[in-house]
This record gives structure tokens, C-alpha cells and sequence, in this order.
């Protein structure tokens, strides 16, 4: 519960108009006791029409009162001043509803409603001691008095200001009284506890729910506020940051407008200078203005027109009903925006008759309306002393008036901003009057709201720009959330929203696109036939390779008699050449997309055909080395001649290969990996070779054989024998160890496609290197020197 409430010590802030009066001995009243007085107004202005049920009305028709000096005696008295059109507008339509509703005999039957209204004049004293009167019924009130007998009070209707209006709840809620405000916003009149007959129609919960919205609608998020220095306007402040940080919107400074009595400290600290430079060293390019609307907060705010008037200016739904006011800050209006609650049609349509019989000619009494026409319509009163007061203050010059001017003529009177709210309360009040006596229950008009913009273009309000798809916000340290930095999203992330917060990443088989605002497929990378001149390159070098191995078969097979091609083992020599021809066509396992069955032949095959070749070049030096030792009178190597000795080596060495290449892939067999981690944006389509320990056991079994083989062939070159290969041997072992001890620190530093461009490369050389150094001789001497290619030649060549 809120303990302003009842607090009587706030509630005698209020009644400061009220005095005790002391008990003096010289002057005693009728009742020997310390009474109540309430202080002096210069001028009353009450409106009254008697009903069978009143309706208080406590509205602001003069904008404010001071405290000014009455002739009689040395004392000041409240005066009010400076009638507004916009406000007395209020008035007029408290006036259209009543009449209304009392020509439709229907909505009241056998009941008139009546009205005691008086002007608050924007004072919290004025309102309070206007609340009095209505419930004394007195133009003295007397409190907890009712000095008109009967009388039916179904509420009040008002005030317009917070600052007003709290005084008039806290009162009428002691009596139980029913008030409906057609323009206060404090939220601690929404303590149903604390005034639980008190009603308005401008919530501020709702309506700053709503200016917020209407923020980040715009993408506002980079605002500035100005507001008065009031207990009520803080606890609105509170109302409305917290709505604007819900959806994201800072503040980037906040200013609050001091009392014109201190606008200058003791150290003559110009506080006007000090808000201007805020507000110009700011960025924000958008100002929301709320607060209880005075002319003193009037002024105030057309000190800082000159750095204002670029901004755009936000005003809340309470500044609409002081339209007058706000044409001397037109350089801050012109271009901004106001929140009004829009009304009917109906309304619009029907008052415009009742307007016209608006005129001091028709109303005599009404005082207000006499102000008015004296200063916009420069007429003088019949009083006066009214003249002379209007020329002590206004400095003007009154002339008579001819009785053809019009309060529609005045031009804030029917000011585009109006929202007849006071109508709106008035009928609200009928209402619940209808619903008490007859049980009936209608809907209220829906609350719309109109959005006045004057400017083609929507202005810019943000402390940092935009962050574009493709990047994050990154907040700067020390910063409020609104200001930030946008960093692009990191390798394998996307943001597809303006501002993201945060970036997400692409699924495994997706990527972001160069600007990193979609996921798009990776693109796959392999050796492909189509996309990769290499692959085209090696594809025709291995064809052309097989097909000279296939040459070379066919002179061999052709000449397979010659003594050149049977004094070398010419089964050998068949086998080697086959195996090469297969080595050169394992290179199509390597090119195209991978799959499983392809990475398991292709390691397999080039192990087991290199397996074959080298082992047949070995068992090609065991042979040179076996006959060398034959050729001894009585030596047992005779026994070791002939073909079961080289196919026995050939078998037993390749058998050994082929054994660790099953177990291979009995254990842990290659097959087809999709590698998304080494090339950002690519999947590298490769074979995973499942078992490290295979596969270089494989390439170690073949080093192996080539290094005995050359280590044979090597010991062996010198030796004494037909056409002795040992020396070619010992040339092809060296290249292809040489080929294949590169291959691998190669083979480990690259990835993807250029691993196997490497593998392909050792496979051709290796293989091209074992048919240059072994067969090319041999077929040059077949083709190009036959006389060699004879028994004679051969002999001639061992008895050398």
C-alpha cells in the first residue's frame, strides 16, 4: 500500500491554502474556538447548473495562478491567469455531454443531470479548494459540511495534471467519492488500495507500453529525454525506461528541468548551457519530452529550441490538450511527433452546432469565456477593472468588439490535436449511473490512438548503426547495451537478421556465402574427370604409358626367342611387364569421387602389382647372382637353375604382401571420408586409410624388397653374364626407392586432392622408371641393333 496516500502530512502540503486562524482575545467568532480558513482567491470561476444528480468537475481552464496583491489590505490572494481556448475546450465538451444526455429522455428518464464545475487553474491549492466547495455546495467551503441540503453527487470528473489530480484522489477517497481524470498519468494513482475510486482514461502503464512499441517500431533505440523535476514525473521516468529497456532501447541522456528559481545555483552554475552541451555532444537525434505541461516548463524548453530543432521531438498523449502553449515552441513541435487518442466521428460531427452558440452574449456569467474573447479577440469588458487588470498584465489594448466573432475562429480551440476526453469521462460517469439504476451494461468505445507525423523521411535515432546480416553485435565495454560494435561473424557462422546477437553456425555439410547471411552446400573437392586439368593430364600420361608397356610386350612376345629376351628370364621379364601395365592402370582408382570400394582396391592394387614388379626384379638378380656361381666346375649351385627357383621367389614374396594387405582389410579396411575441417568451405571427398599400421606396412614391405633388390643388384652389376641387367636393376631400385622415400614427408604434408595427385605421381614414376631402365635397352637392341641380338655376339661378349 502506498503510504502517500493517506499520509496526513502530504495531505496537508495540499491544504496549505487552509489556515488556523489564532484565537485572538479582541476578535472571538461566534464559536470560541480555533477555526479553519481558507486563503482568498481574486476571482472565482464557477459553473453550476442544479440536477437530480451533480457531477462535480474540477478542470484547468487558466493555465496557472500566482500569487497576486489585493487592494484590500496588505495580502496576496491566488490569481489565475493566462485563459487557454484548448483548455476551456474541456469545458465546452463537459457541458455538450450533459446536454446531450439530458434531451434523450430515454438514456435518464424522470432525471436531469446537473453539474458544479470550478477551474483548477493548475494549481494544487486552487484544486483543492475548488474539491471543498463542490461537497460544501459554498463558495467558502466548509470541510465535512454539506451546506446545500440534498444533493446527489455521483463524482467528479478531472483533473487534467498529475500534479493536481493526487490532491483531489486523496481527498475524495476519504469521502468515497467516484473520480474519472481525463489527463493524469502518475503511476501511483493506479494503487487500487490507496484510491480505489479513482479512474482515468490515460493509462501510463499503457501508454508508455505504447510509445515504446512505437520506438522500436522505427528502430529507435537511441533516445534522449527531458522531463520536469516532479515526485509524479519521476515515478513516471521510472514507468517509462523500464518499457523502453524491455525492448531494447537505451537512453542516452536524461535530463531534468529544474524550478526557474534554480535554474542558477549559488556558484551561478548556468544549467541551461550545461543542457545544451549535452544534449549536443550527444547522438541521439531523437528527444522524448513528458512531464506536467506549465509555461514554466513552457520556457524552459524554448531556452533549448536552438539545439532541438534538429531533433525529433516525441511528445507524450498529456501535451496534445495544451495545444495554445505549444504554438511558442513551434520550432521544436514542427517535424515531431504526438501520441493523441483520436475521437468518434460522432462527436466531431455533432458539437460543431453547439460551438456556435458559444459566445459571451449567450453566457454573461461565464468568466473564462469573457477572458478569452479579451485576449484573442482583444474585446473589452464592461468591467473595468477587469480592463485595467488585463492591461497591468498583458500590456495589450482592448477595443470593442462587434459580436460577430466566433470561438471557432480561435485557432487552438479547435486544434486538429483535441482528444475529447472530458466527453469521454462525462459519458463514462452516465454510464455507470445508468448501469446503478437500471442493470444495464454496455461496452465502452474502443481507446484508438493517431500517430501526427510531419517529416517525409524517418529520422535516425541509434547509438551505432545497424548490424547487417553477416554480423554481431559485440558490446563495448563500459557502453549501454544499445551502443555496440558490429564484428563479423566468425569462419563457419551466419547471422541472416539485422542486429543479431549472436551468429549460428551452418550445418556440417553447409557453409556460409562470401557476405555470411546464408548457408550454402560446400563445395566438394575431389579428383574429379570434368572439373580438374591434372586428372585429364595424368589420365592420358597413364594411358600412354600402358600402351608403350603394351608395345613392349608385344616385341618381347614377338621376339621371345631372340637370345636377348631368353638370356634374361623371359618369364620374368612377361611378368614384370604385366605387373608395370597394371600399376599404370591402377592410377583410374585414384581419380574420380571415392567411395568405399575404390579406396580399398586402389591402395591394394599398387601394392600388390609393385609387390609383383619388385619381386620380379628380385628374383631377376638372384638368377645373375645363382649363374655367376654355376659357372664353377663341380659347384652345387647347377641344381638352382631354371624357373622354380625365380617363381618360387616371386611367389613366396608377393603371398606376403597379399597376406598383409587381407589382414588390412579384414581389420580395419579404408573407406570414403568427407574432411570438413581442413579446407574452410570444401569438403574434401578422400579415402581414410582406417588402419596407419596397414598402410605403412604395406609401403614398408615394398621398400623392403626394393632395397634388397638393390643391394643385390648392386653387388651384382660387375658380374661376368649374358646381357647381365644387374647394372639396369641397380638404376630402376635406385629411382624407385628414391621415388617413394620422397613420396612419403609429401604424402604427409598435403591434403585432400594433392595427397593423391602425390600418390598418383609416385605410381607413374616409379613405374615408368622400372620400364625405362629395364626394357628400353633391350628393345633398342632389338629394334635398332639385331646384329647384337646373336648367339656369336653373346659368346664373344662372356669370353670378353
Amino acid at each position: 500500500m502506498s503510504g502517500a496516500a493517506y499520509n496526513p502530512f502530504i495531505l496537508l502540503i495540499y491544504l496549505t491554502a487552509l489556515y488556523v486562524g489564532p484565537c485572538r482575545p479582541n476578535v472571538q467568532p461566534p464559536n470560541p474556538a480555533c477555526r479553519l480558513e481558507i486563503i482568498k482567491t481574486y476571482e472565482e470561476y464557477e459553473y453550476i447548473q442544479e440536477g437530480d444528480i451533480m457531477i462535480g468537475g474540477v478542470l484547468t481552464m487558466n493555465s496557472y495562478a500566482v500569487n497576486f496583491p489585493h487592494p484590500e489590505g496588505n495580502s496576496s490572494r491566488i490569481l489565475c491567469v493566462h485563459s487557454s481556448p484548448q483548455y476551456y475546450r474541456h469545458y465546452v465538451d463537459f457541458l455538450f455531454a450533459i446536454e446531450n444526455i439530458n434531451k434523450d429522455r430515454i438514456l435518464l428518464p424522470n432525471l436531469t443531470l446537473g453539474y458544479h464545475i470550478y477551474d483548477s487553474c493548475g494549481d494544487a491549492r486552487k484544486a483543492v479548494r475548488s474539491v471543498l466547495q463542490i461537497l460544501s455546495g459554498t463558495r467558502e467551503p466548509v470541510p465535512n459540511y454539506s451546506c446545500v441540503g440534498k444533493r446527489n453527487i455521483a463524482g467528479f470528473i478531472g483533473d487534467f495534471s498529475s500534479e493536481t489530480t493526487l490532491p483531489i484522489a486523496q481527498i475524495l477517497s476519504l469521502f468515497g467519492y467516484t473520480q474519472i481524470s481525463h489527463g493524469a498519468t502518475d503511476p501511483m494513482l493506479s494503487d487500487r488500495v490507496s484510491f480505489p475510486y479513482f479512474f482515468r482514461l490515460l493509462q501510463s502503464d499503457a501508454h508508455y507500453a505504447a510509445l515504446a512499441k512505437f520506438l522500436d517500431y522505427f528502430g529507435w533505440t537511441w533516445v534522449g529525454i527531458i522531463r520536469t523535476e516532479e515526485d509524479s514525473e519521476d515515478r513516471e521516468h521510472q514507468l517509462l525506461t523500464k518499457h523502453l529497456s524491455r525492448l531494447g532501447i537505451c537512453v542516452a541522456f536524461d535530463i531534468k528541468m529544474k524550478k526557474q528559481s534554480s535554474m542558477l545555483n549559488k556558484n551561478n552554475f548556468n544549467y541551461y548551457e550545461e543542457w545544451k552541451r549535452i544534449i549536443k555532444q550527444s547522438s541521439a537525434n531523437v528527444t522524448i519530452i513528458f512531464g506536467t505541461f506549465s509555461a514554466t516548463f513552457q520556457q524552459e524548453l524554448i531556452q533549448l529550441i536552438d539545439v532541438l530543432d534538429k531533433n525529433t521531438v516525441v511528445f507524450t498523449s498529456t501535451w496534445p490538450l495544451n495545444g495554445d502553449t505549444l504554438n511558442y515552441t513551434m520550432g521544436i513541435v514542427n517535424g515531431s511527433l504526438i501520441i493523441i487518442q483520436k475521437a468518434s466521428d460522432f462527436i466531431i460531427t455533432k458539437i460543431e452546432h453547439f460551438l456556435q452558440n458559444i459566445h459571451p452574449y449567450n453566457y454573461p456569467e461565464d468568466k473564462v469565456l469573457e477572458d478569452i474573447w479579451m485576449q484573442y479577440h482583444f474585446c473589452s469588458s464592461e468591467d473595468q477593472d477587469k480592463n485595467e487588470l488585463y492591461k497591468t498584465i498583458y500590456s495589450g489594448t482592448l477595443h470593442n468588439c462587434t459580436g460577430q466573432e466566433h470561438i471557432t475562429d480561435i485557432g487552438n480551440f479547435n486544434n486538429v490535436l483535441h482528444s475529447p476526453l472530458v466527453y469521454s469521462a462525462v459519458r463514462m460517469m452516465y454510464r455507470a449511473l445508468y448501469m446503478m439504476h437500471f442493470s444495464f451494461s454496455s461496452k465502452s468505445p474502443p481507446n484508438n490512438k493517431r500517430i501526427s507525423s510531419y517529416r517525409n523521411q524517418i529520422p535516425r535515432a541509434q547509438c551505432s548503426d545497424n548490424c547487417l546480416p553477416g554480423f554481431r553485435k559485440a558490446p563495448r565495454p563500459g557502453a549501454q547495451s544499445c551502443c555496440y560494435d558490429c564484428v563479423p561473424c566468425s569462419e563457419g557462422e551466419i547471422s541472416n537478421s539485422t542486429d543479431s546477437i549472436s551468429c549460428f553456425r551452418c550445418s556440417d555439410m553447409e557453409w556460409p556465402n562470401e557476405n555470411k547471411n546464408q548457408c550454402i552446400a560446400r563445395t566438394e573437392q575431389f579428383l574429379s574427370y570434368t572439373n580438374d586439368v591434372i586428372s585429364i593430364i595424368f589420365s592420358s600420361i597413364s594411358v600412354l604409358f600402358f600402351l608403350i608397356t603394351l608395345l613392349i610386350l608385344g616385341v618381347f612376345i614377338s621376339y621371345r626367342d631372340s637370345p636377348i629376351v631368353r638370356a634374361n628370364n623371359r618369364s620374368l621379364s612377361f611378368l614384370l611387364l604385366v605387373s608395370i601395365k597394371l600399376s599404370f592402370l591402377s592410377v583410374f582408382l585414384f581419380l574420380g569421387r571415392p567411395v568405399d570400394i575404390t579406396c580399398m582396391l586402389r591402395i591394394i592394387t599398387f601394392g600388390i602389382t609393385f609387390s609383383i614388379a619388385v619381386s620380379s626384379l628380385l628374383a631377376k638378380t638372384i638368377m645373375v647372382c645363382v649363374a655367376f656361381k654355376a659357372t664353377k666346375p663341380g659347384s652345387s649351385w647347377r641344381k638352382w637353375l631354371g624357373v622354380k627357383l625365380s617363381n618360387s621367389v616371386v611367389l613366396f614374396c608377393s603371398s606376403i604382401q597379399i597376406i598383409i594387405c587381407m589382414t588390412w582389410l579384414a581389420i580395419s579396411p579404408p573407406f570414403q571420408e568427407l574432411d570438413i575441417h581442413t579446407s574452410p568451405g570444401t569438403i574434401i571427398i578422400q579415402c581414410n586409410e582406417g588402419s596407419a599400421i596397414g598402410f605403412y606396412s604395406v609401403i614398408g614391405y615394398m621398400g623392403l624388397l626394393a632395397a634388397v633388390s638393390f643391394v643385390l643388384a648392386f653387388l651384382a652389376r660387375s658380374l661376368p653374364d649374358s646381357f647381365n641387367e644387374a647394372k639396369y636393376i641397380t638404376f630402376s631400385m635406385l629411382l624407385f626407392c628414391s621415388v617413394w622415400i620422397t613420396m612419403i614427408p609429401a604424402y604427409l604434408s598435403t591434403k585432400g586432392k594433392n595427397t593423391v595427385c602425390v600418390e598418383i605421381f609416385a605410381i607413374l614414376t616409379s613405374s615408368a622408371g622400372l620400364l625405362a631402365c629395364i626394357f628400353l635397352p633391350k628393345c633398342y637392341v632389338i629394334m635398332f641393333r639385331p646384329e647384337l641380338n646373336t648367339k656369336s655376339c653373346l659368346f664373344e661378349h662372356n669370353s670378353r
